[in-house]
């Protein structure tokens, strides 16, 4: 059966279970088991100290009041990572890769981050449409321009996000087969093709970490 590049985003299936249902029940393995004690050992102490690094960075631009967001944009930032990095893996799939996923999770958000501005403070909000010191005669495009882009924001994220890890992974899938096609022919050659994948490797870890 011949094979195209974009096999890899359909989801593997093993006696009807997707594959990537179980790789995302590995990382429950690193969660300790109960116990009375805060801190059991030094790996629920690094996890501790993740936590708190990630929900720091999310919450120091917000005041005492969007603190409340913290658990929901920690916990999305935590699956997030999981799922991008799981994707990496051999026989798995990245849901990230799929637009519809990226914009399940961008327009609530969106709609929930543009609700929330207008009702607590609706002239800060609307002033963001109109740029200070413009023109008169320039007011009702640019008006009409900055809706525009703020309607589209969940949209144009959502699709540069899916962009950005289908490449990746697509550039990937060509240079390990370029790789192993290489090997009996050029070793040499496929020799440097491998450094190339082990960087572009690197790269795609800290882009599904970016």
């Amino acid at each position: 059966m011949n094979l195209s590049f974009f096999d890899q985003f359909t989801s593997l299936c093993l006696l009807g279970i997707p594959l990537i249902l179980l790789s995302m029940l590995f990382p429950t393995l690193l969660f300790p088991p109960f116990s009375t004690r805060w801190l059991t050992n030094r790996l629920t102490t690094l996890q501790s100290w993740l936590l708190h690094l990630i929900t720091k960075q999310l919450m120091i631009p917000l005041n005492k009041k969007g603190h409340k967001w913290a658990l929901v944009m920690t916990s999305l930032m935590i699956l997030l990572l999981s799922i991008n990095l799981l994707g990496l893996l051999p026989y798995t799939f990245t849901p990230t890769t799929q637009l519809s996923m990226n914009m399940a999770l961008a327009f609530p958000l969106w709609l929930a981050t543009l609700l929330t501005g207008l009702r607590n403070q609706p002239s800060t909000s609307l002033g963001h449409l109109l740029p200070e010191g413009t023109p008169t005669p320039l007011i009702p495009a640019l008006i009409m321009i900055e809706t525009t882009s703020l309607l589209i924001r969940p949209l144009a994220l959502g699709v540069r996000l899916t962009a950005n890890l289908t490449a990746g992974h697509l550039l990937i899938q060509l240079i390990s087969t370029a790789t192993i096609t290489l090997l009996p022919i050029m070793p040499a050659v496929s020799i440097l093709t491998l450094l190339i994948l082990f960087l572009l490797t690197i790269l795609e870890v800290a882009v599904a970490m970016i």
